[in-house]
């Protein structure tokens, strides 16, 4: 029945994107097919819960669709995420220019297209664009697959560090549905990108810890080059607990310990390839520059009436830390409902008491984990814990907060789905020993009556 459901409803959507969005929705709506397909009998391949992956995949992508098409058809990019005006330009601008076509643009404009930060999403809307032509819809329909396909990924990811189904189908389920997950997947932005890759990098990586797996290792370096070409500086926080989690978590049979040194030389070795050590103290040395940081902390505050932490100055080391405790709060809880000072946080509001309502559950979540899963969920600890503190120090502005926030959400869901699995085993334990005590009062009762 709920299959039956999804499929009229992916039929209604796809009606709608071919006839209100045309002929735009024709070329999202064959995009959305040639991506989704191939990912529905992947993940259908892989998985032994093949029904709810693949209904919580399809589910994930109306979602995704249906909020993109809303977007497109009232012209609400603005409102909702004014960068994909900023990548539908600049990709369109690239494709020209790889065509031959382009028009007497600024050398420097073209060359920060090409080489500037975030680089990659100008390269992949050029890509698109180089098929289908310029599309903007179609582009982000791109985006919402790829949204769409983390959902079944944070599944996998659940259920090798726990080996729990209940935990691998709620934590995908918060991901499927959850409105921040939705908002910034089903647009033409890089946050649905980035979170895919995330999820993949560390699925990929835990692999690797099981045993040596040479499309695992393939998928890991393809989805860091990803991330390095979108968000260079998460990069190096996901290299990090790579190498940290392969260092730390080594066993200690020679076996083991051959194995994982053995991928990571390899990795190391191509990444050393492709320039990435070379580029890398470069962008290290400019974009850890606290005056860097403090006047993009300004820029973040002066932009918008959502700033945060005026009186504090990142510019100095004492200052950086300083800011965290404060930085931290406004990440993980913002907006807070006596500071609201726009529609777009009011809208959020309802959301952002649901997620406070969890805080419970990942507490609990995160401390059984450490104490009994701590070598399985090392990587997302590491990485977690390193967006956490620089995104804390790096924001002043309570709306890219709680866009960002969304990297770090969709590994702590997974703790979350632990919690709550704990809750109810315990709820049911409970319920298990009242009923055997009654029944044990109810025998004594009887052999006493018999006496």
């Amino acid at each position: 029945m709920g299959k039956f459901v999804l499929i009229v409803a992916a039929g209604s959507l796809a009606l709608m994107l071919t006839t209100i969005a045309f002929p735009d929705g024709a070329a999202a709506l064959l995009i959305v097919l040639v991506l989704s397909i191939p990912l529905g009998m992947i993940f259908r391949h892989y998985s032994d819960d093949k029904e709810f992956v693949t209904n919580i995949f399809l589910a994930g992508l109306f979602l995704r669709l249906a909020f993109g098409a809303f977007v497109h058809i009232f012209d609400l990019r603005d409102f909702f995420g004014g960068d994909a005006e900023t990548y539908d330009f600049r990709g369109f601008v690239l494709m020209e220019y790889w065509l031959g076509q382009a028009r007497s643009i600024d050398p420097i404009f073209i060359n920060q297209t090409k080489t500037g930060p975030g680089w990659g999403m100008y390269y992949l809307v050029g890509a698109i664009y180089s098929v289908i032509g310029k599309n903007i819809f179609a582009a982000q329909s791109f985006c919402g697959v790829v949204g769409a396909a983390t959902v079944p990924l944070v599944y996998f990811l659940s259920d090798k560090v726990f080996t729990n189904k209940n935990v691998a189908r709620t934590s995908a389920i918060a991901v499927a549905v959850f409105p921040a997950f939705i908002i910034w997947s089903g647009q033409l932005l890089k946050d649905g990108i980035i979170i895919f890759l995330l999820v993949l990098a560390i699925t990929m990586l835990l692999r690797l810890q099981e045993k040596f797996d040479p499309l695992a290792l393939t998928l890991l370096f393809l989805s860091l080059g990803g991330i390095l070409a979108i968000r260079f500086y998460i990069f190096y926080m996901v290299a990090m607990a790579v190498a940290g989690s392969f260092i730390v978590g080594i066993s200690s049979t020679p076996g083991s310990l051959i194995r994982r040194t053995g991928a990571l030389v390899v990795l190391g070795l191509a990444i050393t390839y492709f320039g990435v050590t070379r580029n890398a103290s470069d962008e290290i040395n400019r974009y850890s520059d606290l005056d860097r940081l403090q006047a993009s902390r300004l820029d973040l505050r002066r932009s918008a009436n959502s700033g945060f932490g005026q009186e504090v100055d990142v510019s100095t080391t004492k200052g950086a830390i300083s800011a965290i405790p404060i930085g931290f709060i406004y990440l993980m809880f913002a907006p807070f409902p006596w500071e609201l000072s726009s529609l777009r946080q009011i809208i959020a509001l309802p959301e952002v008491l649901v997620w406070w309502g969890m805080m419970p559950a990942l507490v609990f979540g995160l401390w059984w984990s450490m104490k009994n899963k701590l070598r399985k969920a090392l990587p997302i600890l590491i990485f977690t814990l390193m967006l956490t503190l620089a995104y804390s120090i790096f924001q002043g502005n309570v709306g890219t907060a709680y866009r960002q926030r969304t990297q770090i959400q969709v590994f702590l869901f997974i703790f979350i789905a632990a919690g709550l699995q704990l809750y109810r085993e315990r709820a049911e334990d409970k319920k298990l020993m009242k009923l055997a005590r009654e029944r044990r009062l109810q025998h004594a009762l009887r052999a006493r009556a018999s006496q």
